[in-house]
Protein backbone atom coordinates (compact mmCIF):
# COMPACT_ATOMS: atom_id res chain seq x y z
CA UNK A 1 0.00 0.00 0.00
CA UNK A 2 2.62 2.46 0.70
CA UNK A 3 4.74 1.48 -2.22
CA UNK A 4 1.31 2.16 -4.39
CA UNK A 5 0.84 5.42 -2.93
CA UNK A 6 4.42 6.87 -3.90
CA UNK A 7 4.18 5.49 -7.19
CA UNK A 8 1.10 7.41 -7.05
CA UNK A 9 2.74 11.01 -5.38
CA UNK A 10 5.75 10.50 -8.16
CA UNK A 11 3.23 9.88 -10.93
CA UNK A 12 1.35 13.31 -9.97
CA UNK A 13 4.44 15.46 -9.09
CA UNK A 14 5.85 14.86 -12.88
CA UNK A 15 2.21 15.19 -14.59
CA UNK A 16 1.91 18.65 -12.57
CA UNK A 17 5.85 19.81 -13.05
CA UNK A 18 5.48 19.46 -16.81
CA UNK A 19 3.18 22.39 -17.72
CA UNK A 20 4.67 24.32 -15.11
CA UNK A 21 7.97 24.12 -16.71
CA UNK A 22 6.23 25.09 -20.16
CA UNK A 23 4.85 27.51 -18.50
CA UNK A 24 8.08 29.58 -17.09
CA UNK A 25 9.56 28.98 -20.66
CA UNK A 26 7.05 30.76 -22.51
CA UNK A 27 7.06 33.54 -19.68
CA UNK A 28 10.93 34.16 -20.79
CA UNK A 29 8.82 36.20 -23.84
CA UNK A 30 8.60 40.13 -22.39
CA UNK A 31 6.46 42.22 -24.41
CA UNK A 32 6.99 46.02 -24.11
CA UNK A 33 6.16 48.87 -26.44
CA UNK A 34 7.56 52.71 -25.48
CA UNK A 35 7.32 55.74 -27.04
CA UNK A 36 10.50 57.77 -28.05
CA UNK A 37 10.48 59.51 -24.40
CA UNK A 38 10.50 56.13 -23.05
CA UNK A 39 13.29 54.65 -25.50
CA UNK A 40 15.65 57.59 -24.85
CA UNK A 41 15.26 57.61 -21.62
CA UNK A 42 15.80 54.11 -21.34
CA UNK A 43 19.39 54.86 -23.44
CA UNK A 44 20.47 56.92 -21.08
CA UNK A 45 19.81 54.81 -18.03
CA UNK A 46 21.22 51.55 -19.80
CA UNK A 47 23.56 51.99 -22.44
CA UNK A 48 26.84 50.38 -21.40
CA UNK A 49 28.91 53.64 -23.50
CA UNK A 50 27.44 56.15 -21.65
CA UNK A 51 28.05 54.13 -18.04
CA UNK A 52 31.38 53.64 -19.01
CA UNK A 53 31.59 57.20 -19.04
CA UNK A 54 29.53 57.45 -15.48
CA UNK A 55 32.30 54.93 -14.24
CA UNK A 56 35.30 57.38 -15.91
CA UNK A 57 33.46 60.63 -14.36
CA UNK A 58 33.80 58.59 -10.69
CA UNK A 59 37.57 58.10 -11.14
CA UNK A 60 37.46 61.57 -11.93
CA UNK A 61 35.92 62.86 -8.95
CA UNK A 62 38.01 60.40 -7.16
CA UNK A 63 41.41 61.75 -8.59
CA UNK A 64 40.17 65.60 -7.67
CA UNK A 65 40.00 64.67 -4.02
CA UNK A 66 43.26 62.56 -4.04
CA UNK A 67 44.63 66.60 -5.62
CA UNK A 68 43.03 68.09 -2.61
CA UNK A 69 44.02 65.99 -0.29
CA UNK A 70 47.65 66.88 -1.03
CA UNK A 71 47.54 70.23 0.59
CA UNK A 72 47.44 68.16 4.15
CA UNK A 73 50.31 66.75 6.21
CA UNK A 74 50.51 63.04 6.26
CA UNK A 75 51.19 61.47 9.08
CA UNK A 76 52.90 57.92 9.53
CA UNK A 77 54.04 55.97 12.11
CA UNK A 78 57.02 52.89 13.07
CA UNK A 79 58.06 50.03 15.25
CA UNK A 80 60.93 47.72 14.97
CA UNK A 81 62.17 45.34 17.97
CA UNK A 82 65.03 43.41 17.79
CA UNK A 83 66.32 40.35 19.61
CA UNK A 84 70.30 39.91 19.37
CA UNK A 85 72.94 37.51 21.00
CA UNK A 86 76.49 37.96 21.53
CA UNK A 87 78.97 38.00 23.92
CA UNK A 88 79.61 40.29 26.80
CA UNK A 89 82.33 41.28 29.11
CA UNK A 90 82.68 42.74 31.73
CA UNK A 91 85.49 45.45 32.83
CA UNK A 92 87.97 42.52 34.40
CA UNK A 93 87.35 40.11 31.95
CA UNK A 94 84.66 37.87 32.90
CA UNK A 95 81.46 37.55 31.06
CA UNK A 96 79.28 35.31 28.87
CA UNK A 97 77.14 34.88 25.91
CA UNK A 98 73.26 36.17 25.78
CA UNK A 99 70.52 37.52 24.66
CA UNK A 100 69.55 41.38 24.33
CA UNK A 101 66.28 43.10 23.06
CA UNK A 102 65.64 46.65 21.45
CA UNK A 103 63.00 48.99 19.96
CA UNK A 104 62.31 51.72 18.89
CA UNK A 105 59.06 53.43 18.01
CA UNK A 106 58.36 56.91 16.10
CA UNK A 107 55.99 59.08 14.34
CA UNK A 108 56.68 61.32 11.36
CA UNK A 109 54.78 63.97 9.39
CA UNK A 110 55.41 66.33 6.57
CA UNK A 111 53.48 68.76 4.60
CA UNK A 112 54.30 70.64 1.45
CA UNK A 113 54.54 74.52 2.37
CA UNK A 114 55.42 75.68 -1.68
CA UNK A 115 56.42 73.64 -4.48
CA UNK A 116 55.66 76.67 -6.97
CA UNK A 117 52.09 76.31 -7.26
CA UNK A 118 51.88 73.26 -8.34
CA UNK A 119 49.53 71.90 -5.71
CA UNK A 120 46.64 74.44 -6.37
CA UNK A 121 46.85 73.81 -10.18
CA UNK A 122 46.75 70.54 -10.02
CA UNK A 123 43.50 70.26 -8.36
CA UNK A 124 42.17 72.74 -10.49
CA UNK A 125 43.08 70.88 -13.01
CA UNK A 126 41.20 67.81 -11.77
CA UNK A 127 38.00 69.77 -11.70
CA UNK A 128 38.75 70.45 -14.73
CA UNK A 129 38.50 66.94 -15.67
CA UNK A 130 35.26 65.96 -13.70
CA UNK A 131 33.31 68.90 -15.25
CA UNK A 132 34.83 67.31 -18.68
CA UNK A 133 33.47 63.93 -17.84
CA UNK A 134 30.13 65.20 -17.31
CA UNK A 135 30.47 67.09 -20.47
CA UNK A 136 31.16 63.69 -22.12
CA UNK A 137 28.45 62.08 -20.51
CA UNK A 138 25.92 64.34 -22.08
CA UNK A 139 27.60 64.65 -25.25
CA UNK A 140 27.56 60.79 -25.76
CA UNK A 141 23.17 61.18 -24.59
CA UNK A 142 23.35 63.62 -27.39
CA UNK A 143 24.31 60.96 -29.83
CA UNK A 144 22.36 58.68 -28.99
CA UNK A 145 19.33 60.67 -28.78
CA UNK A 146 19.72 61.24 -32.48
CA UNK A 147 20.57 57.63 -33.24
CA UNK A 148 17.15 56.53 -31.43
CA UNK A 149 14.60 59.49 -32.91
CA UNK A 150 15.87 58.38 -36.73
CA UNK A 151 15.62 54.68 -36.18
CA UNK A 152 12.38 55.33 -34.41
CA UNK A 153 10.93 57.65 -37.03
CA UNK A 154 11.85 54.91 -39.80
CA UNK A 155 9.63 52.45 -38.00
CA UNK A 156 7.14 55.34 -37.78
CA UNK A 157 7.52 55.35 -42.03
CA UNK A 158 7.37 51.28 -42.15
CA UNK A 159 3.80 51.25 -40.44
CA UNK A 160 2.46 54.15 -42.39
CA UNK A 161 3.62 52.15 -45.68
CA UNK A 162 2.35 48.95 -43.91
CA UNK A 163 -1.58 50.92 -43.52
CA UNK A 164 -1.07 52.42 -47.26
CA UNK A 165 -0.07 49.02 -48.77
CA UNK A 166 -3.40 47.17 -46.88
CA UNK A 167 -5.34 49.50 -47.95
CA UNK A 168 -4.19 48.87 -51.26
CA UNK A 169 -4.03 45.31 -51.61
CA UNK A 170 -7.93 44.67 -50.13
CA UNK A 171 -8.60 46.96 -53.42
CA UNK A 172 -6.54 44.82 -55.38
CA UNK A 173 -8.59 41.84 -54.00
CA UNK A 174 -12.24 43.74 -54.46
CA UNK A 175 -10.94 44.74 -57.89
CA UNK A 176 -10.41 40.90 -58.48
CA UNK A 177 -13.40 39.98 -57.25
CA UNK A 178 -15.36 42.30 -59.66
CA UNK A 179 -13.55 41.00 -62.78
CA UNK A 180 -14.23 37.59 -61.92
CA UNK A 181 -17.90 38.20 -62.10
CA UNK A 182 -17.58 39.86 -65.06
CA UNK A 183 -15.16 37.50 -66.87
CA UNK A 184 -17.75 34.83 -65.74
CA UNK A 185 -20.45 37.13 -67.16
CA UNK A 186 -18.45 37.13 -70.25
CA UNK A 187 -18.45 41.01 -69.92
CA UNK A 188 -13.82 41.00 -69.67
CA UNK A 189 -10.85 39.37 -71.55
CA UNK A 190 -9.10 36.79 -69.68
CA UNK A 191 -6.34 38.89 -70.45
CA UNK A 192 -7.72 42.17 -68.01
CA UNK A 193 -8.48 39.33 -65.03
CA UNK A 194 -5.18 38.21 -65.40
CA UNK A 195 -3.55 41.59 -65.36
CA UNK A 196 -5.41 42.63 -62.46
CA UNK A 197 -4.87 38.97 -60.31
CA UNK A 198 -0.69 40.00 -61.26
CA UNK A 199 -1.03 43.15 -59.51
CA UNK A 200 -2.85 42.07 -56.40
CA UNK A 201 -0.01 39.91 -56.58
CA UNK A 202 2.83 42.39 -56.71
CA UNK A 203 0.89 44.64 -54.26
CA UNK A 204 0.75 41.17 -51.57
CA UNK A 205 4.40 40.93 -52.17
CA UNK A 206 4.82 45.00 -51.20
CA UNK A 207 2.97 44.49 -48.31
CA UNK A 208 5.11 41.98 -47.19
CA UNK A 209 8.26 43.74 -48.08
CA UNK A 210 7.22 46.53 -45.82
CA UNK A 211 6.20 44.04 -42.57
CA UNK A 212 10.02 42.67 -43.27
CA UNK A 213 11.18 46.26 -43.30
CA UNK A 214 9.10 46.90 -39.46
CA UNK A 215 10.62 44.34 -38.57
CA UNK A 216 14.31 44.92 -38.95
CA UNK A 217 14.19 48.37 -38.72
CA UNK A 218 12.27 47.26 -34.97
CA UNK A 219 15.33 44.97 -34.54
CA UNK A 220 17.79 47.81 -34.89
CA UNK A 221 16.00 49.92 -32.55
CA UNK A 222 15.95 47.09 -30.14
CA UNK A 223 20.01 47.13 -30.86
CA UNK A 224 20.66 50.77 -30.10
CA UNK A 225 18.29 50.27 -27.05
CA UNK A 226 20.49 47.23 -25.50
CA UNK A 227 17.47 44.96 -25.39
CA UNK A 228 18.12 41.16 -24.74
CA UNK A 229 16.48 38.81 -27.62
CA UNK A 230 13.65 37.36 -24.62
CA UNK A 231 11.94 40.82 -25.46
CA UNK A 232 9.36 41.37 -28.14
CA UNK A 233 9.62 44.74 -28.62
CA UNK A 234 7.34 47.55 -30.75
CA UNK A 235 7.05 51.38 -30.41
CA UNK A 236 4.00 53.74 -29.87
CA UNK A 237 2.80 55.62 -32.58
CA UNK A 238 1.59 58.89 -31.47
CA UNK A 239 -2.10 59.71 -32.19
CA UNK A 240 -0.75 63.40 -33.85
CA UNK A 241 2.34 64.96 -35.41
CA UNK A 242 2.77 68.75 -35.33
CA UNK A 243 4.60 70.23 -38.02
CA UNK A 244 5.82 73.67 -37.53
CA UNK A 245 6.05 76.25 -40.70
CA UNK A 246 8.49 78.44 -38.75
CA UNK A 247 12.42 77.62 -39.31
CA UNK A 248 14.46 79.99 -36.71
CA UNK A 249 17.58 81.76 -38.96
CA UNK A 250 20.58 79.71 -38.68
CA UNK A 251 23.20 82.31 -37.22
CA UNK A 252 20.94 82.11 -34.25
CA UNK A 253 20.93 78.43 -33.91
CA UNK A 254 24.86 78.56 -34.68
CA UNK A 255 25.60 80.79 -31.99
CA UNK A 256 23.62 78.83 -29.72
CA UNK A 257 25.12 75.92 -30.41
CA UNK A 258 28.64 77.32 -30.15
CA UNK A 259 27.68 78.35 -26.77
CA UNK A 260 25.82 75.32 -25.21
CA UNK A 261 27.08 72.22 -27.15
CA UNK A 262 28.76 70.18 -24.65
CA UNK A 263 31.41 69.34 -27.35
CA UNK A 264 32.61 72.83 -27.49
CA UNK A 265 32.63 73.45 -24.11
CA UNK A 266 34.81 70.28 -23.56
CA UNK A 267 37.11 71.57 -25.84
CA UNK A 268 37.15 74.89 -24.07
CA UNK A 269 38.16 72.86 -21.23
CA UNK A 270 40.72 70.63 -22.88
CA UNK A 271 42.65 73.76 -23.65
CA UNK A 272 42.26 75.36 -19.80
CA UNK A 273 43.41 71.82 -19.19
CA UNK A 274 46.83 72.15 -21.08
CA UNK A 275 47.40 75.32 -19.96
CA UNK A 276 47.23 73.57 -16.30
CA UNK A 277 49.49 71.34 -17.50
CA UNK A 278 52.25 73.89 -18.33
CA UNK A 279 51.61 75.96 -14.98
CA UNK A 280 52.30 72.58 -13.45
CA UNK A 281 55.10 71.60 -15.46
CA UNK A 282 56.83 75.25 -14.74
CA UNK A 283 56.85 74.76 -11.19
CA UNK A 284 59.62 72.58 -11.70
CA UNK A 285 61.92 75.82 -12.28
CA UNK A 286 61.14 76.80 -8.70
CA UNK A 287 62.32 76.17 -5.45
CA UNK A 288 60.33 74.08 -2.95
CA UNK A 289 59.89 74.13 0.75
CA UNK A 290 58.33 71.65 3.11
CA UNK A 291 57.83 71.22 6.93
CA UNK A 292 58.43 68.17 8.77
CA UNK A 293 58.13 66.90 12.39
CA UNK A 294 59.13 63.60 14.41
CA UNK A 295 58.54 61.67 17.74
CA UNK A 296 60.57 58.75 18.64
CA UNK A 297 62.00 56.99 21.03
CA UNK A 298 63.76 53.25 21.72
CA UNK A 299 64.94 50.89 24.68
CA UNK A 300 67.83 48.42 24.94
CA UNK A 301 67.49 45.85 27.74
CA UNK A 302 71.41 45.89 27.81
CA UNK A 303 71.26 49.11 29.86
CA UNK A 304 70.56 49.29 33.79
CA UNK A 305 67.63 51.53 32.92
CA UNK A 306 63.99 49.66 33.15
CA UNK A 307 61.90 50.01 29.75
CA UNK A 308 59.40 52.77 30.61
CA UNK A 309 63.00 54.85 31.97
CA UNK A 310 64.00 53.91 28.66
CA UNK A 311 61.39 55.14 26.56
CA UNK A 312 61.40 58.67 28.83
CA UNK A 313 65.29 59.18 28.71
CA UNK A 314 65.28 58.60 25.00
CA UNK A 315 61.90 60.26 23.63
CA UNK A 316 62.84 63.35 21.60
CA UNK A 317 61.38 65.63 19.72
CA UNK A 318 62.39 67.64 16.04
CA UNK A 319 60.90 70.04 13.98
CA UNK A 320 62.31 70.98 10.38
CA UNK A 321 62.26 73.20 7.39
CA UNK A 322 63.68 71.70 3.95
CA UNK A 323 63.85 73.68 0.91
CA UNK A 324 64.76 72.21 -2.53
CA UNK A 325 66.44 73.88 -5.16
CA UNK A 326 66.71 72.86 -8.75
CA UNK A 327 70.04 73.51 -10.34
CA UNK A 328 69.97 71.35 -12.88
CA UNK A 329 67.71 68.37 -13.76
CA UNK A 330 69.34 67.62 -17.37
CA UNK A 331 66.56 69.11 -19.68
CA UNK A 332 63.71 67.52 -17.95
CA UNK A 333 61.83 70.48 -16.84
CA UNK A 334 62.51 72.08 -19.69
CA UNK A 335 61.03 69.62 -21.98
CA UNK A 336 57.71 69.05 -20.24
CA UNK A 337 56.89 72.39 -20.13
CA UNK A 338 57.78 72.52 -24.25
CA UNK A 339 56.05 69.42 -25.06
CA UNK A 340 53.04 70.99 -22.37
CA UNK A 341 53.30 73.94 -24.84
CA UNK A 342 52.53 71.87 -27.81
CA UNK A 343 49.52 70.66 -25.93
CA UNK A 344 47.94 73.68 -25.66
CA UNK A 345 48.30 74.60 -29.20
CA UNK A 346 46.75 71.24 -30.58
CA UNK A 347 43.61 71.79 -28.03
CA UNK A 348 43.13 75.65 -29.39
CA UNK A 349 43.10 73.12 -32.86
CA UNK A 350 41.28 70.48 -31.68
CA UNK A 351 38.93 73.69 -30.21
CA UNK A 352 38.93 75.29 -33.54
CA UNK A 353 38.12 72.42 -35.69
CA UNK A 354 34.97 71.26 -33.28
CA UNK A 355 33.85 74.91 -33.81
CA UNK A 356 34.22 74.53 -37.50
CA UNK A 357 32.61 70.97 -37.38
CA UNK A 358 29.77 72.23 -35.50
CA UNK A 359 29.26 75.46 -37.35
CA UNK A 360 28.65 72.83 -40.51
CA UNK A 361 26.97 70.34 -38.88
CA UNK A 362 23.76 73.26 -37.92
CA UNK A 363 24.37 74.58 -41.25
CA UNK A 364 23.70 71.38 -43.36
CA UNK A 365 20.58 70.87 -40.41
CA UNK A 366 19.10 74.23 -41.53
CA UNK A 367 19.42 73.03 -45.36
CA UNK A 368 18.07 69.51 -44.88
CA UNK A 369 14.92 71.34 -43.04
CA UNK A 370 14.63 73.91 -46.26
CA UNK A 371 15.32 71.16 -48.57
CA UNK A 372 12.69 68.66 -46.35
CA UNK A 373 9.79 71.05 -46.23
CA UNK A 374 10.23 72.01 -49.99
CA UNK A 375 10.27 68.18 -50.95
CA UNK A 376 7.24 67.38 -48.56
CA UNK A 377 5.30 70.60 -50.14
CA UNK A 378 6.14 69.36 -53.42
CA UNK A 379 5.45 65.22 -52.63
CA UNK A 380 2.16 66.61 -50.78
CA UNK A 381 0.87 67.96 -53.50
CA UNK A 382 1.66 65.41 -55.86
CA UNK A 383 -0.18 62.87 -54.18
CA UNK A 384 -3.31 64.67 -53.71
CA UNK A 385 -3.04 64.82 -57.71
CA UNK A 386 -1.95 61.16 -57.83
CA UNK A 387 -4.91 59.74 -55.19
CA UNK A 388 -7.71 61.70 -57.34
CA UNK A 389 -6.57 60.52 -60.47
CA UNK A 390 -6.45 56.70 -59.01
CA UNK A 391 -9.85 57.28 -57.63
CA UNK A 392 -11.00 58.52 -60.87
CA UNK A 393 -9.03 55.63 -62.50
CA UNK A 394 -10.66 53.19 -60.39
CA UNK A 395 -14.12 54.17 -60.76
CA UNK A 396 -14.18 54.21 -64.93
CA UNK A 397 -12.53 50.30 -64.31
CA UNK A 398 -15.38 49.88 -62.36
CA UNK A 399 -17.85 51.06 -64.65
CA UNK A 400 -15.82 49.26 -67.81
CA UNK A 401 -14.74 52.98 -69.00
CA UNK A 402 -11.17 52.06 -68.89
CA UNK A 403 -9.31 49.31 -70.16
CA UNK A 404 -6.88 47.61 -67.69
CA UNK A 405 -3.07 48.84 -68.98
CA UNK A 406 -4.73 52.56 -68.52
CA UNK A 407 -5.62 51.63 -64.95
CA UNK A 408 -2.54 49.72 -63.58
CA UNK A 409 -0.25 52.68 -64.81
CA UNK A 410 -2.29 55.22 -62.94
CA UNK A 411 -2.29 52.86 -60.09
CA UNK A 412 1.59 52.50 -60.30
CA UNK A 413 2.14 56.46 -60.24
CA UNK A 414 0.06 56.66 -57.20
CA UNK A 415 1.98 53.95 -55.36
CA UNK A 416 4.76 55.72 -56.02
CA UNK A 417 3.57 59.37 -55.61
CA UNK A 418 2.75 57.58 -51.71
CA UNK A 419 5.63 56.49 -51.46
CA UNK A 420 7.36 59.77 -51.85
CA UNK A 421 4.81 61.16 -49.89
CA UNK A 422 5.45 58.90 -46.87
CA UNK A 423 9.04 59.55 -46.86
CA UNK A 424 8.78 63.15 -47.24
CA UNK A 425 7.01 63.76 -44.27
CA UNK A 426 8.85 61.97 -41.93
CA UNK A 427 11.52 63.06 -43.80
CA UNK A 428 10.60 66.69 -42.95
CA UNK A 429 10.01 65.38 -39.59
CA UNK A 430 12.98 64.24 -38.65
CA UNK A 431 15.22 67.28 -40.41
CA UNK A 432 13.08 69.74 -38.13
CA UNK A 433 14.08 67.42 -35.11
CA UNK A 434 18.06 67.56 -35.47
CA UNK A 435 17.46 71.18 -35.98
CA UNK A 436 15.67 71.87 -32.97
CA UNK A 437 17.94 69.70 -30.96
CA UNK A 438 21.03 72.32 -31.95
CA UNK A 439 18.51 74.88 -30.45
CA UNK A 440 18.65 72.78 -27.04
CA UNK A 441 14.59 72.05 -27.76
CA UNK A 442 13.96 68.16 -26.12
CA UNK A 443 13.17 65.88 -29.24
CA UNK A 444 9.63 64.74 -28.81
CA UNK A 445 6.37 63.60 -31.00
Amino acid sequence: MLLKTILLLCFFGIWLHKPLKAQVSAGTIRAVKWDLQTCIAYAKKNNTQINSLRLSQLTSQQEYLLARAARLPDLSGSASQYLAHGNDYSNNGTGGSGFTSSGSYGLSSSVTLYNGNYVNNNIQQKDLYVQSANLNIIQQENDITLQITQAYLTILVDKENIIYNTDLVNTSKAQVALAQKKYNAESVARKDLIQLQAQQAADQYTLVNSRNAERGDLLTLKQILMLNSGVRFDIIKPESIQFSDSVTSFQDVEQFALKTRPEVQNGQLNVHIAELETAKARAGYKPSLSGGAALNSGYNSGQEAGYSGQLKNNFNQQVGLTLTIPIFNKRVVKTQVEEAKIAVTQARLDLSNTQIVLSQAVERAYINVENAISQYMAAQEGYQYSKESYRIATELLRVGAANTVDFLLQKNLFVQAQQTFIQARYNQLLSRKIYDFYRGIPITL
